[in-house]
């Protein structure tokens, strides 16, 4: 069995609120680890996987709410806010 993996770098990028889906991540493979914090004042669907909207959803993010990325999820993030204002800081650990 593998030990534990410590990610050496982290990458903060901010996403532009919209009120369409947008791309917060690509899938990666060398991710081990990503988290986002709502910086609106907007809710936020943040979806792991294609394409997020209001009722296809993986978490509701109130505004200044922080998430994680479930530990080994290496797919892609997409999200898109009730009504677009401010934005999201997004960090990817690897």
């Amino acid at each position: 069995m593998g030990g534990i993996v410590n990610a050496a770098t982290a990458t903060v990028t901010s996403v532009t609120s919209s009120a369409s889906s947008v791309s917060f991540l690509a899938a990666g493979t060398s991710r081990l680890g990503a988290s986002v914090y709502n910086n609106s004042t907007q809710i936020l669907y943040l979806k792991c996987g294609a394409t997020a909207s209001a009722t296809d959803f993986t978490v509701e993010m109130a505004p200044e709410d922080y998430w994680e990325a479930p530990y080994g999820y290496t797919g892609r993030i997409d999200g898109l806010w009730a009504a677009a204002n401010g934005a999201a800081l997004v960090t990817e650990f690897s």
